[in-house]
């Protein structure tokens, strides 16, 4: 393994590429990305980075998001079939259909959609700041895609908004039950619960916070408790207990997101040594998506 870290800081400096890691990527990828975070804190990243390449480790989405903000920069998706499920949930046509049923409604999109369904969008959320977005939005109806937890959650902190929200949903969040949590309660008494806005309401109900990874990390790391139940992605283990030594985290079995582990040192490695596969939208649907991207990014 030395030897592909070695590898990859060697082709990293030859191609002036920056490598950014979702938390929920391996351990091993997060030790080697210049920067690990949520999908907010890499799309700014993305679009504020100086290099000439950039390699995006997590799911398609991600890298897609990061070459509509900078359509003139090399993406490099280390594996393209990294497809995150829920944003294969609602594609630009169901978009256009709910807009048809809905007249005078906005349309707002979580990150975790494609290219071509964010063209359809009037601006872009991500779990940081879906609650600033909907809230920034004249339209008292808001048509909210694909995630219909994280829709209900947003609404339920605007109560003047009208949410209409698409049937979609994270796999891996909505297999956490309150069942589950109340499980590791009862086995750690003492811990607090963090909650992403992903998961289902009666899931969020059980949270002493709610909130995106990064808001979780930040709320670890401040907190004085010593003992965490957290209810996300496993990946983000390793994160919380590199910047929260000392402390304990317990996460629901279930929750493994395997398409988020597919990224390997040696695809980033295969990547960079072959400059593939780049990715590649077409430019009307990297122009329209722009907007709503960039106004997301503009918005924390």
């Amino acid at each position: 393994m030395e030897n592909l870290r070695e590898r990859i800081s060697s082709l990293k400096k030859k191609r002036n590429a920056i490598i950014l890691a979702h938390n929920y990527t391996l351990p091993e990828v997060q030790d080697i990305a210049d920067l690990v975070g949520d999908s907010l804190g890499l799309s700014l990243e993305a679009a504020k980075t100086d290099a000439d390449v950039i390699v995006f480790c997590g799911v398609t989405f991600m890298a897609e998001t990061a070459k509509i903000l900078n359509p003139s920069k090399i993406v490099i998706s280390p594996e393209p079939d990294a497809h995150c499920a829920m944003a294969g949930m609602c594609g630009p046509e169901d978009i256009k259909e709910m807009r048809r049923r809905n007249p005078g409604a906005a349309v707002v999109g979580y990150v975790n959609s494609t290219a071509a369904s964010k063209a359809e969008m009037d601006v872009c959320c991500t779990s940081s700041n879906v609650l600033d977005v909907v809230s920034s939005m004249e339209e008292q109806d808001i048509i909210f895609v694909p995630d219909s937890n994280l829709g209900a959650y947003a609404g339920s902190r605007a109560p003047s908004k009208n949410m209409i929200l698409w049937k979609g949903f994270c796999p891996i969040h909505q297999s956490i039950t309150a069942e589950m949590i109340d499980d590791l309660k009862r086995e750690h008494p003492d811990a607090l619960v963090l909650v992403h806005p992903e998961c289902r309401s009666q899931v969020i109900e059980k949270a002493d916070v709610i909130g995106s990874t990064e808001m979780m990390i930040r709320s670890a790391r401040e907190s004085d408790n010593k003992e965490f139940i957290v209810a996300t992605e496993l990946g983000m283990k390793h994160r919380l207990m590199k910047e929260c030594p000392g402390k304990s985290f317990y996460f629901p079995d279930v929750a493994l997101c395997g398409v988020m582990k597919m990224t390997t040192l040696n695809s980033i490695v295969r990547c960079l040594e072959t400059m593939s596969p780049q990715v590649s939208l077409p430019a009307d649907i990297s122009e329209r998506a722009y907007n709503p991207v960039k106004r997301m990014t503009e918005i924390k």
